[in-house]
């Protein structure tokens, strides 16, 4: 389908149903027209194609698990409406060319597929380290050219990066493996992707939750076949709206904060003979107190006292959601923000302590939900986003006292979307 035929496509209605599954009612004229601004500077990139295809893969939103996936536990997790999108094509090239609007070109000759020191941190090295997986995998790659647009706030916590993974694994998969590819899949390679080109040691969960799509439970105790279960999540019964708040702080240069958290997990696993804290008890951890904290420091050995406490903590949510017990799941929620907060210590970065957006954050949503509804640090944490279950009836109070703060459009309520990274058409 050519450029033209493709907008008619879209402005007829052809694709409202698909357009109405992905983005809600409220969304559908302004993501024509976005899409259709997106077939438009396809063409003024690359010229005209008959060939053209839309893709489009979601940021994701963490409901339970902070920082558990890396050491092997469990997490609930779910796609949301903000998504990145892609017009693309096939091409006889061997080249991968993929231009992000506000962002260069970058380029990668499929017959260099090695990982590159000067592209690590950049998206240049995702597009490379996806591409390598697949030859890898033994599944076909060729070239393309694409242009995408996104509205996954970057530094968000909703994990723009392995959005954009999930969407150049669902582009080859589409263009050149009939579909076929799992996105569990997809999920894994992404996460090879951003842990060996990238150079971030990402667990497996914003990968996945993007990929895979709707609300899902994972337990990676088995992180090469990981238990993914869908679960029935009703925000409506629940009488709450999904709000996340961007308090403006970026964490994209903060890999090494993000990285010492697996890391010190890894360190005190390793005292038990374990490679992951998965299978190390509450009791293990304080019968051993003493040499822990003189081996490794008493920040490494609250942080796994937090693993062990969310990844029980976990199974207790999944429990409620499944019992549709929203007040305990909300208790639930409030608990593993605590948890965050105190013993993972990821809601500010010890290296800046000048900047605490997120503190303010929660702090002024529980003095706005007083005790109803619940926040917590979203994501990997050291700023970003929080994470906010806000009851109906204060959700415009909720909303004028954040961007009061942090500034209008602060505030996002989000919707759950029900697919994963997908060939639109």
């Amino acid at each position: 389908m050519n450029a033209t035929t493709l907008k008619k496509w879209i402005s007829d209605g052809n694709l409202d149903k698909k357009f109405l599954s992905l983005y809600g009612k409220n969304q559908l004229e302004m993501q024509k027209e976005r899409y259709i601004e997106a077939v438009d500077a396809f063409v003024e990139l690359y010229g005209d194609k008959d060939n053209l295809a839309l893709f489009s893969a979601p940021g994701r939103t963490e409901i339970a698990g902070n920082h558990t996936d890396h050491n092997h536990g469990r997490v609930v997790a779910a796609s949301v409406d903000l998504d990145v999108i892609a017009v693309a094509a096939a091409t006889e090239n061997g080249m991968i060319r993929i231009k992000s609007k506000g962002y260069k070109m970058d380029e990668v000759a499929l017959n260099d597929l090695e990982a590159k020191a000067e592209e690590e941190n950049k998206a240049i090295s995702l597009i490379r380290g996806m591409a390598s997986r697949f030859v890898q995998k033994g599944l076909k790659v060729g070239g393309l050219e694409a242009y995408t647009t996104s509205n996954v706030l970057k530094g968000s916590g909703l994990s723009s990066s392995a959005a954009f993974e999930v969407l150049v694994g669902t582009m080859l998969s589409g263009l050149y493996n009939g579909g076929t590819v799992s996105p569990v899949e997809i999920a894994k390679y992404a996460q090879y992707a951003e842990n060996v080109y990238f150079g971030k040691p990402s667990g497996l969960m914003d990968q996945m939750a993007s990929s895979v799509g709707s609300v899902i439970t994972i337990d990676f105790a088995d992180t090469e076949s990981p238990i993914i279960e869908k679960m029935d999540f009703d925000m409506d019964a629940m009488g709450c709206a999904l709000c996340i708040v961007d308090v403006g702080g970026n964490h994209a240069d903060l890999t090494q904060e993000y990285a010492a958290i697996p890391a010190e997990m890894k360190q005190v696993a390793g005292y038990f003979g374990r490679d992951v804290l998965r299978g190390v008890t509450y009791r293990d951890l304080i019968s051993n107190a003493a040499q822990l904290r003189a081996q490794f420091g008493d920040r490494a050995f609250l942080r796994a006292i937090h693993f062990v406490k969310e990844n029980q903590r976990v199974g207790d949510i999944v429990n409620a959601l499944k019992d549709k017990d929203y007040a305990k799941f909300l208790k639930l929620i409030s608990e593993s923000g605590d948890s965050s907060y105190r013993f993972l210590q990821n809601v500010y970065a010890s290296s800046n302590p000048k900047e605490q957006s997120m503190a303010i954050a929660l702090e002024m949503a529980e003095d706005i939900l007083k005790g109803r509804g619940a926040c917590r640090v979203h994501g990997g944490g050291f700023g970003g986003t929080t994470q906010n279950f806000v009851p109906l009836d204060l959700l415009e109070e909720f909303r004028s006292g954040i961007e009061s703060v942090f500034g209008e459009g602060s505030c996002h309520v989000l919707s759950i979307r029900p697919y994963g990274g997908i060939q639109v058409l």
